[in-house]
């Protein structure tokens, strides 16, 4: 039984979210949280639970990652029920979730905010997440010093160890990431690019293609970014990796309704996974 600060809070949650979604004149699911192989039967009761729907849902999303192939699931949910999906980013969205934003017509964030390079997260062999990419630059790296016939012994006993199969595991989920991103681009978020700005031209398909490649190599680059958990912020998506990114940073109403929930559900979340609709907390 809920104690009666938790009904309060859950109150105030739900007349907060409720005020987003009204602004927004659209419906609003936060998912606070890892992004967990094994819960796409319980997102999708929670999307099909919302009884008040509209034709477009915002995604409050602040997440550390997780798995691509969740993502990919939970995007079918969303696409299914909702004719226009965007996603909100008051915090962070790193890896898996930098991905779950790829999928969306919009992605809103302001000068805070921050995505992250798309190294997949996968489990290996004692069933613990590690980041793929990192594995694949260290291999590739022993690979490299032993062309040149630098390689240690240290290094050779730790290349000889190493699963193929799990290390195979590591090179689908990388490509499995990249295709997702490139797709979603090229079909949600590019869908109104139609003219290029300067020239007044046509946009061809070619040229989305080109472009979601371009972006999708660059956040897979981990020479580039350093750390699995290296913040990518608007300025960096916007001029550096030419992606649209919707900054509410001056939005005298929308910023202060964004985030006055996130800090009051930050501090509430407290399991690996919360998410909240008006039916469902």
């Amino acid at each position: 039984m809920k104690s009666a600060l938790e009904i309060s809070i859950n109150q105030l949650l739900n007349k907060k979210l409720a005020s987003l979604e009204a602004y927004l004149k659209a419906d609003v699911l936060a998912y606070y949280g890892s992004i967990l192989d094994n819960i796409e039967n319980h997102f999708l009761r929670i999307v099909e639970g919302i009884t008040y729907k509209k034709e477009n849902i915002y995604i409050v999303l602040n997440t550390t990652g997780g798995s691509a192939t969740a993502v990919e699931r939970f995007v079918k949910i969303l696409r299914h029920n909702y004719k226009e999906v965007n996603f909100i980013v008051p915090n962070y969205a790193y890896s898996a979730g930098t991905i779950f934003c790829m999928s969306g017509d919009k992605i809103f964030m302001d000068y805070f905010s921050v995505l992250g390079p798309i190294d997949p997260q996968v489990s290996n062999k004692e069933g613990k997440l590690v980041a793929a990419l990192g594995y694949l630059d260290k291999v590739n790296e022993f690979i490299e010093k032993s062309k040149k016939g630098i390689l240690t012994q240290a290094e050779f006993i730790m290349l000889k160890d190493l699963d193929l199969a799990e290390l195979r595991g590591y090179e689908q989920a990388k490509n499995l990431t990249i295709d997702l991103l490139k797709n979603w681009l090229v079909k949600y978020k590019f869908k109104d690019w139609t003219h290029h700005k300067s020239t007044k031209k046509p946009v061809s398909m070619e040229e989305k293609i080109e472009r979601a490649t371009e972006i999708a190599d660059k956040l897979s680059d981990s020479n580039k970014w350093k750390s699995h958990g290296r913040p990518i912020d608007i300025e960096t998506l916007t001029n550096e990796l030419r992606l649209k990114i919707d900054d509410y940073s001056k939005d005298e109403k929308l910023r202060p309704l964004i985030r006055e929930y996130d800090e009051l559900m930050s501090n509430y979340a407290n399991s690996p996974v919360f998410i909240h609709t008006r039916n469902f907390i």
